[in-house]
């Protein structure tokens, strides 16, 4: 996982708004398709973007495939942002 891969996942909206239903559980590509009015191909391709950045990971059962987040690629980034975070504080003491 790459950081230029996660920040491009992250750029569309569409990619976005699919993480956000995917935190609640997991899901498969039918019922993602069915919450936008995109082809299903538009919502595969997303899918894939996202599986190329890591940001998903891919289940199947029986004839279905389900979807679901990566967490750690979310916590791998927060704890890279987090660094930013205490620039503040080290100005402040000295």
């Amino acid at each position: 996982m790459g950081f230029a891969e996660t920040f491009k996942a992250l750029s569309d909206p569409v990619r976005r708004d699919i993480l956000v239903m995917l935190k609640d559980g997991k899901m498969t590509a039918g019922d993602i398709a069915d919450r936008f009015e995109l082809t299903n191909a538009t919502v595969s391709y997303h899918l894939a973007q996202l599986k190329k950045a890591d940001m998903i990971f891919e289940t199947k059962v029986k004839n279905y495939i389900y979807y679901d987040v990566n967490i750690s690629v979310f916590e791998e980034v927060m704890l890279w942002i987090k660094q930013f975070s205490n620039r503040g504080d080290k100005n402040e003491s000295e």
